[in-house]
């Protein structure tokens, strides 16, 4: 994988096939703003496009460029809900947060198609994904998810069995499948290009290369970057995994997680269609998940594995590749064009965190691998928050978030541990 600068994007697929995007300034010289947005990602552009839609001055600051973390990196899989299910979060948290939070799972979904509709942007938007299961265990737990989502209003759900599943997928690797017709995939980098050309419409302003240094809380808050100063009213942080400590009192409660991607020459479109008839993107059941889809140009974009606290592996097709093979064996010797890692925030309870710090400080972050959809759905919450509209906000905010236990010394070897054991259940069928 060719090396870039930390100020650039990746050498991904998503960044070669990116729509054409202006370098933004850095910032230079003092400014004032109603809002200052930390991290042009998802969660950053999403609450920046709200709040500038109702009126509020709007300064986006992001340390390199649009896209630069998770948000341009990611699997380009619209998965609904969240890290976990909701009777987990119902048996752990009460029927009342369950139902407010049960009534947003499938919002950030909507939100995404109602920006690509809204503002035109072209980013490949797909309709469709699976749930593969690999054994019995998995096929009951499908069944057991579909009765779930359905209680929660959601119907456009399929189940496959056995040969069924070649329907969808020409692998012998699994037994069954969900098939979410509301799901689907596209480019996350061109999404999150298409929703910051949107907010400059509005007349908000991005600053790229433009990291904050300092954030001193108080009336209005003080945020020092190489360049200049900006003075908002109230801030977003935004940076998820990319904070660097601007906020260590979330340090403790969040870990950085590395997934890697590779992609492969184009395949054509027959050979494509053999591996996934329909073109639907697909993640596994495993607790360390596989997880792949069909790029617009016919190439397969196959990702997996978790590196614990972020680092990348020497070499990332050494690591995907048998992953890739095992599934489709006739890809085996395939020429495997890009390579490339990034990192996600994973909570100890796997869902996000949400809240406000010296009472003009938001921020939302640690969306534990689903974040596509959770991103979206965190900035229409902020934006309710700032206007008045506090409950759903809330609903998130009011979840008890835990530091890993060991603190940050220990949270990586702990972490990795039951990932071994978690995953090594997934290899036996348990």
């Amino acid at each position: 994988m060719t090396v870039t600068s930390p100020m650039e994007h990746v050498a991904s697929w998503y960044a070669a096939s990116a729509n054409s995007a202006p370098r933004r300034p850095a910032l230079t010289g003092d400014i004032q703003c109603d809002v200052c947005v930390v991290g042009a990602g998802f969660t950053g552009i999403s609450a920046a496009l709200h709040l500038a839609e109702q009126g509020f001055q709007v300064v986006l600051l992001e340390a390199s460029r649009v896209g630069f973390g998770a948000s341009g990196r990611n699997g380009g899989q619209i998965v609904n809900s969240y890290s976990r299910d909701m009777d987990m979060i119902e048996s752990r948290y009460g029927s009342e947060t369950a139902r407010v939070l049960g009534d947003m799972a499938f919002e950030g979904n909507r939100i995404i198609r109602e920006r690509v509709a809204d503002y035109g942007i072209d980013c490949d938007l797909r309709d469709g994904n699976l749930f593969a299961a690999c054994n019995g265990k998995q096929m009951a737990g499908l069944r057991e998810h579909k009765a779930l989502w359905e209680r929660y209003g959601h119907q456009q759900l399929e189940l496959l069995e056995g040969e069924a599943v070649k329907r969808e997928v020409g692998s012998d690797r699994y037994s069954g499948a969900l098939v979410d017709h509301s799901g689907g995939h596209m480019h996350p980098l061109n999404l999150v290009l298409g929703q910051a050309a949107a907010f400059e419409s509005l007349g908000g302003v991005i600053h790229e290369q433009t990291p904050v240094d300092r954030l001193t809380h108080g009336e209005r808050v003080r945020l020092e970057t190489p360049g200049g100063v900006v003075s908002a009213a109230r801030v977003v942080m935004a940076g998820n995994a990319y904070l660097n400590g601007v906020l260590p009192e979330l340090e403790s409660k969040s870990m950085p997680c590395g997934t890697q991607i590779i992609v492969t020459e184009p395949l054509g479109e027959d050979r494509g269609r053999a591996l996934l008839p329909n073109g639907l993107a697909v993640e596994d059941c495993n607790y360390l998940l596989d997880y792949y889809r069909l790029t617009a140009d016919n190439r397969l974009l196959y990702g997996g594995g978790v590196n614990y606290g972020g680092q990348d592996p020497a070499d990332i097709e050494a690591v995907i590749r048998p992953k890739m093979e095992k599934t489709f064996p006739g890809l085996k010797g395939v020429s495997i064009d890009y390579a490339w890692s990034g990192n996600f925030l994973m909570t100890l309870n796997r869902l996000p965190q949400f809240g406000v710090i010296n009472d003009n400080v938001y921020y939302a972050q640690g969306y534990s691998g689903h974040g596509v959809t959770c991103t979206h759905l965190a900035g229409r919450l902020i934006a309710e928050v700032m206007t008045g509209r506090e409950e759903r906000f809330d609903a998130f905010a009011g979840l008890p978030h835990l530091p890993f236990p060991g603190g940050r010394m220990l949270r990586v070897p702990l972490s990795a541990l039951g990932a071994w054991y978690y995953s090594t259940r997934d290899r036996l069928g348990f």
